[in-house]
Protein backbone atom coordinates (compact mmCIF):
# COMPACT_ATOMS: atom_id res chain seq x y z
CA UNK A 1 0.00 0.00 0.00
CA UNK A 2 1.17 3.47 -1.11
CA UNK A 3 1.34 6.38 0.89
CA UNK A 4 -2.14 7.80 -1.83
CA UNK A 5 -3.95 4.51 -0.95
CA UNK A 6 -3.16 4.70 2.65
CA UNK A 7 -4.89 8.41 2.97
CA UNK A 8 -7.98 7.33 0.97
CA UNK A 9 -8.21 4.32 2.58
CA UNK A 10 -7.65 5.80 6.63
CA UNK A 11 -9.37 9.34 6.13
CA UNK A 12 -12.26 8.93 6.98
CA UNK A 13 -11.52 6.95 9.78
CA UNK A 14 -9.03 10.80 11.42
CA UNK A 15 -12.53 12.60 9.94
CA UNK A 16 -14.68 10.74 12.47
CA UNK A 17 -12.55 10.87 15.24
CA UNK A 18 -11.93 14.41 14.72
CA UNK A 19 -15.40 15.22 15.00
CA UNK A 20 -15.55 12.69 18.07
CA UNK A 21 -13.05 15.30 19.72
CA UNK A 22 -15.00 18.40 19.06
CA UNK A 23 -18.26 16.71 20.50
CA UNK A 24 -15.71 15.71 23.71
CA UNK A 25 -14.73 19.37 23.60
CA UNK A 26 -18.91 20.56 23.98
CA UNK A 27 -19.93 18.72 26.78
CA UNK A 28 -18.27 17.43 29.82
CA UNK A 29 -17.33 13.98 29.80
CA UNK A 30 -19.84 13.26 32.26
CA UNK A 31 -22.62 13.76 29.55
CA UNK A 32 -20.43 11.52 27.32
CA UNK A 33 -22.51 8.43 26.58
CA UNK A 34 -20.68 5.30 26.66
CA UNK A 35 -21.31 4.16 23.39
CA UNK A 36 -19.34 7.38 22.19
CA UNK A 37 -16.25 6.43 24.41
CA UNK A 38 -16.36 2.94 23.20
CA UNK A 39 -16.19 4.43 19.24
CA UNK A 40 -13.54 6.75 20.60
CA UNK A 41 -10.76 4.77 22.28
CA UNK A 42 -11.41 2.37 18.66
CA UNK A 43 -10.67 5.19 16.64
CA UNK A 44 -7.76 6.24 19.01
CA UNK A 45 -5.85 2.90 18.78
CA UNK A 46 -6.50 2.97 14.95
CA UNK A 47 -5.15 6.58 14.77
CA UNK A 48 -2.13 5.48 16.97
CA UNK A 49 -1.43 2.54 14.74
CA UNK A 50 -1.59 4.99 11.49
CA UNK A 51 0.87 7.23 12.77
CA UNK A 52 2.93 4.78 14.10
CA UNK A 53 3.09 3.35 10.10
CA UNK A 54 3.50 6.66 8.69
CA UNK A 55 6.67 7.24 10.81
CA UNK A 56 8.17 4.37 10.04
CA UNK A 57 7.93 4.79 6.73
CA UNK A 58 8.78 8.59 6.53
CA UNK A 59 6.53 9.26 4.23
CA UNK A 60 5.55 12.77 4.78
CA UNK A 61 6.14 15.19 7.98
CA UNK A 62 3.15 17.41 7.16
CA UNK A 63 0.87 13.98 7.25
CA UNK A 64 2.80 12.90 10.61
CA UNK A 65 2.52 16.33 12.30
CA UNK A 66 -1.36 15.77 11.02
CA UNK A 67 -1.88 12.80 12.70
CA UNK A 68 -0.08 13.59 15.85
CA UNK A 69 -1.94 17.18 16.05
CA UNK A 70 -4.64 14.62 16.17
CA UNK A 71 -3.73 11.59 18.67
CA UNK A 72 -2.59 14.56 21.36
CA UNK A 73 -5.57 16.72 20.88
CA UNK A 74 -7.53 12.83 21.87
CA UNK A 75 -5.07 12.43 24.60
CA UNK A 76 -6.03 15.85 26.03
CA UNK A 77 -9.53 15.47 25.78
CA UNK A 78 -9.85 11.92 27.44
CA UNK A 79 -7.60 13.09 29.91
CA UNK A 80 -8.55 16.50 30.38
CA UNK A 81 -10.19 16.13 34.00
CA UNK A 82 -9.94 12.85 36.74
CA UNK A 83 -13.31 11.83 35.60
CA UNK A 84 -12.01 11.43 32.10
CA UNK A 85 -8.82 9.61 33.55
CA UNK A 86 -11.16 6.59 35.73
CA UNK A 87 -13.86 6.93 32.39
CA UNK A 88 -10.41 5.26 30.60
CA UNK A 89 -9.29 3.02 32.97
CA UNK A 90 -13.28 1.45 33.26
CA UNK A 91 -13.42 1.73 29.97
CA UNK A 92 -10.46 -0.57 29.18
CA UNK A 93 -11.67 -2.79 31.64
CA UNK A 94 -15.11 -3.43 31.04
CA UNK A 95 -15.15 -3.07 27.00
CA UNK A 96 -11.64 -2.69 25.29
CA UNK A 97 -9.70 -5.63 27.38
CA UNK A 98 -12.53 -8.29 27.01
CA UNK A 99 -12.94 -7.16 23.33
CA UNK A 100 -9.75 -7.97 22.46
CA UNK A 101 -9.44 -11.10 24.26
CA UNK A 102 -12.52 -12.51 22.11
CA UNK A 103 -11.20 -11.04 18.97
CA UNK A 104 -8.10 -12.77 19.45
CA UNK A 105 -9.28 -15.90 21.00
CA UNK A 106 -7.76 -18.43 19.22
CA UNK A 107 -3.75 -17.39 20.53
CA UNK A 108 -5.46 -17.72 23.91
CA UNK A 109 -6.86 -21.40 22.91
CA UNK A 110 -3.21 -22.60 21.34
CA UNK A 111 -1.99 -21.30 24.31
CA UNK A 112 -4.31 -22.90 26.65
CA UNK A 113 -3.70 -26.71 24.52
CA UNK A 114 0.51 -25.67 25.21
CA UNK A 115 -0.24 -24.79 28.96
CA UNK A 116 -3.02 -26.76 30.42
CA UNK A 117 -2.50 -29.83 27.90
CA UNK A 118 1.26 -30.93 29.92
CA UNK A 119 -0.69 -29.66 32.95
CA UNK A 120 -3.39 -31.87 33.06
CA UNK A 121 -1.14 -34.79 31.70
CA UNK A 122 1.62 -34.36 34.34
CA UNK A 123 -0.64 -34.19 37.08
CA UNK A 124 -2.68 -37.32 35.71
CA UNK A 125 0.56 -39.27 35.80
CA UNK A 126 2.03 -37.99 38.61
CA UNK A 127 -0.88 -38.77 40.85
CA UNK A 128 -0.79 -42.10 39.80
CA UNK A 129 3.24 -42.77 39.87
CA UNK A 130 4.34 -40.35 42.68
CA UNK A 131 7.67 -41.65 42.19
CA UNK A 132 8.19 -39.66 38.42
CA UNK A 133 7.54 -36.32 41.03
CA UNK A 134 11.48 -36.18 41.37
CA UNK A 135 12.63 -36.93 37.81
CA UNK A 136 11.18 -33.21 37.42
CA UNK A 137 11.26 -31.82 40.65
CA UNK A 138 14.27 -31.63 43.42
CA UNK A 139 13.23 -33.99 46.48
CA UNK A 140 14.16 -30.88 49.09
CA UNK A 141 11.16 -28.72 47.24
CA UNK A 142 8.91 -32.29 47.06
CA UNK A 143 9.35 -32.11 51.12
CA UNK A 144 8.70 -28.45 51.69
CA UNK A 145 5.28 -28.46 49.73
CA UNK A 146 4.26 -31.54 52.06
CA UNK A 147 5.25 -29.47 54.47
CA UNK A 148 3.26 -26.77 53.58
CA UNK A 149 0.31 -28.40 53.28
CA UNK A 150 0.22 -31.10 55.94
CA UNK A 151 -2.81 -31.42 57.48
CA UNK A 152 -1.15 -30.82 60.90
CA UNK A 153 0.00 -27.45 59.60
CA UNK A 154 -2.11 -24.33 59.36
CA UNK A 155 -0.84 -21.47 57.68
CA UNK A 156 -1.42 -19.73 60.79
CA UNK A 157 0.25 -21.81 63.25
CA UNK A 158 -1.89 -21.82 66.59
CA UNK A 159 -3.08 -18.71 66.03
CA UNK A 160 -5.63 -20.18 63.51
CA UNK A 161 -8.75 -19.58 66.61
CA UNK A 162 -7.68 -15.52 66.31
CA UNK A 163 -8.15 -14.94 62.40
CA UNK A 164 -10.90 -12.53 63.23
CA UNK A 165 -8.79 -9.52 65.48
CA UNK A 166 -5.75 -10.45 64.75
CA UNK A 167 -5.88 -9.96 61.01
CA UNK A 168 -4.96 -6.89 61.23
CA UNK A 169 -1.93 -7.29 63.17
CA UNK A 170 1.17 -9.38 62.60
CA UNK A 171 -0.79 -11.90 60.14
CA UNK A 172 -1.66 -9.10 58.25
CA UNK A 173 1.42 -7.68 57.65
CA UNK A 174 2.59 -11.20 56.27
CA UNK A 175 -0.27 -11.68 54.26
CA UNK A 176 0.04 -7.90 52.62
CA UNK A 177 4.31 -8.53 51.96
CA UNK A 178 3.19 -11.91 50.49
CA UNK A 179 0.76 -10.17 48.49
CA UNK A 180 2.94 -8.07 46.60
CA UNK A 181 5.54 -11.01 46.68
CA UNK A 182 2.88 -12.27 44.42
CA UNK A 183 2.31 -9.80 42.22
CA UNK A 184 6.01 -9.19 41.26
CA UNK A 185 6.29 -13.12 41.00
CA UNK A 186 3.14 -13.95 38.23
CA UNK A 187 3.06 -10.52 36.62
CA UNK A 188 7.05 -11.27 36.29
CA UNK A 189 5.86 -14.85 34.73
CA UNK A 190 3.06 -13.52 32.91
CA UNK A 191 5.57 -10.47 31.06
CA UNK A 192 8.25 -13.30 29.89
CA UNK A 193 5.84 -15.70 28.54
CA UNK A 194 4.08 -12.20 26.20
CA UNK A 195 7.68 -10.71 25.75
CA UNK A 196 9.69 -14.06 24.20
CA UNK A 197 6.76 -14.10 21.86
CA UNK A 198 8.79 -12.08 19.92
CA UNK A 199 11.73 -14.71 18.93
CA UNK A 200 8.52 -15.93 16.58
CA UNK A 201 6.86 -17.85 19.52
CA UNK A 202 8.66 -20.55 20.32
CA UNK A 203 10.31 -19.41 23.94
CA UNK A 204 6.90 -18.60 24.71
CA UNK A 205 5.78 -22.43 23.92
CA UNK A 206 8.63 -23.70 26.21
CA UNK A 207 7.85 -20.99 29.03
CA UNK A 208 3.64 -22.04 28.99
CA UNK A 209 4.88 -25.95 28.25
CA UNK A 210 7.32 -25.50 31.79
CA UNK A 211 5.01 -23.43 33.84
CA UNK A 212 2.28 -26.12 33.17
CA UNK A 213 4.04 -29.72 33.61
CA UNK A 214 5.68 -27.64 37.31
CA UNK A 215 1.91 -26.91 38.07
CA UNK A 216 0.69 -30.18 37.36
CA UNK A 217 3.47 -32.37 38.52
CA UNK A 218 3.10 -30.35 42.26
CA UNK A 219 -0.57 -31.19 41.93
CA UNK A 220 -0.56 -34.69 41.23
CA UNK A 221 2.50 -35.36 43.69
CA UNK A 222 0.33 -32.93 46.47
CA UNK A 223 -2.71 -35.19 46.07
CA UNK A 224 -1.46 -38.71 45.33
CA UNK A 225 0.55 -38.08 48.98
CA UNK A 226 -2.60 -37.57 50.82
CA UNK A 227 -2.51 -33.66 51.00
CA UNK A 228 -5.06 -32.78 48.05
CA UNK A 229 -7.87 -31.09 50.28
CA UNK A 230 -5.77 -28.74 51.74
CA UNK A 231 -3.74 -27.65 48.79
CA UNK A 232 -6.67 -27.78 45.74
CA UNK A 233 -8.54 -25.76 48.74
CA UNK A 234 -5.84 -23.10 48.90
CA UNK A 235 -5.60 -22.76 45.04
CA UNK A 236 -8.76 -22.64 43.74
CA UNK A 237 -10.25 -19.75 43.97
CA UNK A 238 -6.69 -17.35 43.11
CA UNK A 239 -6.29 -20.46 40.62
CA UNK A 240 -9.42 -18.86 38.50
CA UNK A 241 -7.22 -15.75 37.75
CA UNK A 242 -3.70 -16.54 38.06
CA UNK A 243 -4.10 -19.85 35.79
CA UNK A 244 -6.32 -18.19 33.11
CA UNK A 245 -4.06 -15.14 33.00
CA UNK A 246 -0.90 -16.84 32.09
CA UNK A 247 -2.85 -18.15 28.82
CA UNK A 248 -3.95 -14.69 28.22
CA UNK A 249 -0.52 -13.79 28.36
CA UNK A 250 1.07 -16.77 26.23
CA UNK A 251 -2.04 -15.99 23.84
CA UNK A 252 -0.61 -12.24 23.53
CA UNK A 253 2.68 -13.46 22.71
CA UNK A 254 1.68 -15.75 20.33
CA UNK A 255 -0.37 -13.19 18.77
CA UNK A 256 2.85 -11.18 18.69
CA UNK A 257 5.05 -13.86 16.94
CA UNK A 258 1.93 -14.52 14.09
CA UNK A 259 2.60 -10.62 13.85
CA UNK A 260 6.53 -11.57 12.66
CA UNK A 261 5.81 -14.67 10.77
CA UNK A 262 1.96 -13.88 8.78
CA UNK A 263 2.74 -9.87 7.93
CA UNK A 264 0.10 -10.21 5.34
CA UNK A 265 0.15 -7.24 2.95
CA UNK A 266 1.87 -5.56 6.02
CA UNK A 267 5.72 -4.68 5.88
CA UNK A 268 7.56 -7.07 9.05
CA UNK A 269 8.23 -3.73 11.08
CA UNK A 270 4.09 -2.19 10.65
CA UNK A 271 2.70 -5.48 11.41
CA UNK A 272 4.88 -5.86 14.71
CA UNK A 273 3.94 -2.03 15.04
CA UNK A 274 -0.29 -2.35 14.61
CA UNK A 275 -0.47 -6.21 16.21
CA UNK A 276 1.50 -5.87 18.68
CA UNK A 277 0.10 -2.60 20.04
CA UNK A 278 -3.17 -4.87 20.41
CA UNK A 279 -1.11 -7.92 22.21
CA UNK A 280 0.39 -5.48 24.73
CA UNK A 281 -2.96 -4.26 25.29
CA UNK A 282 -4.29 -8.22 26.01
CA UNK A 283 -1.08 -9.22 27.74
CA UNK A 284 -1.46 -5.85 30.06
CA UNK A 285 -5.39 -7.16 30.96
CA UNK A 286 -3.43 -10.33 32.03
CA UNK A 287 -1.45 -8.01 34.07
CA UNK A 288 -4.19 -6.77 35.83
CA UNK A 289 -5.88 -10.79 36.07
CA UNK A 290 -2.78 -11.62 37.95
CA UNK A 291 -2.71 -8.42 40.45
CA UNK A 292 -6.33 -9.62 41.56
CA UNK A 293 -5.15 -13.00 42.01
CA UNK A 294 -2.23 -11.87 43.89
CA UNK A 295 -4.36 -10.01 46.21
CA UNK A 296 -6.82 -13.24 46.82
CA UNK A 297 -3.61 -15.91 47.36
CA UNK A 298 -2.37 -13.61 49.79
CA UNK A 299 -5.03 -13.16 51.71
CA UNK A 300 -8.63 -15.21 51.14
CA UNK A 301 -6.25 -18.71 50.14
CA UNK A 302 -4.35 -18.98 53.44
CA UNK A 303 -7.38 -18.22 55.80
CA UNK A 304 -8.22 -20.99 58.08
CA UNK A 305 -11.95 -20.92 56.45
CA UNK A 306 -13.86 -24.33 55.69
CA UNK A 307 -12.66 -26.02 52.62
CA UNK A 308 -15.89 -26.45 51.36
CA UNK A 309 -16.46 -22.42 51.26
CA UNK A 310 -13.22 -22.26 49.44
CA UNK A 311 -14.60 -24.69 47.13
CA UNK A 312 -18.07 -22.97 46.45
CA UNK A 313 -16.02 -19.25 46.49
CA UNK A 314 -13.62 -20.78 43.89
CA UNK A 315 -16.39 -22.06 41.49
CA UNK A 316 -17.91 -18.64 41.89
CA UNK A 317 -14.36 -17.20 40.36
CA UNK A 318 -14.18 -19.28 37.52
CA UNK A 319 -17.59 -18.97 36.44
CA UNK A 320 -16.63 -14.98 36.87
CA UNK A 321 -13.41 -15.36 35.09
CA UNK A 322 -15.33 -17.25 32.39
CA UNK A 323 -18.33 -14.74 32.12
CA UNK A 324 -15.91 -11.54 32.08
CA UNK A 325 -13.69 -12.62 29.06
CA UNK A 326 -16.64 -14.18 27.66
CA UNK A 327 -19.34 -11.78 27.21
CA UNK A 328 -18.35 -8.44 29.02
CA UNK A 329 -17.84 -5.34 26.46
Amino acid sequence: MNKREFIQERQKIWKEFEQLIHQFDQKSFRKTSARDITTFSQLFRELANDLAIVRAREWDQQLEDYLNNLAARGHNAFYRSPMGRWKVVLQYLTVDFPQLFRSNIAYFLLASFFFFGPLLASWIVVQQNPALASRVLPDEQLEMYEQMYSSKKDDDGEKQSHWGTDSMGAHGQQRAMMAGFYINNNVGIALRTFAVGAGYGVFTVLLLLYNGILIGVTAGYLVSTGHGDKFLSFVVTHGSFELTAIAVAGGAGLMLADSLIRPKDRTLLDSLLVRGREAVQIAFGAGVMLVIAAFIEGFWSPAPIPAVYKYTVGASMWLLVALYLGCVG
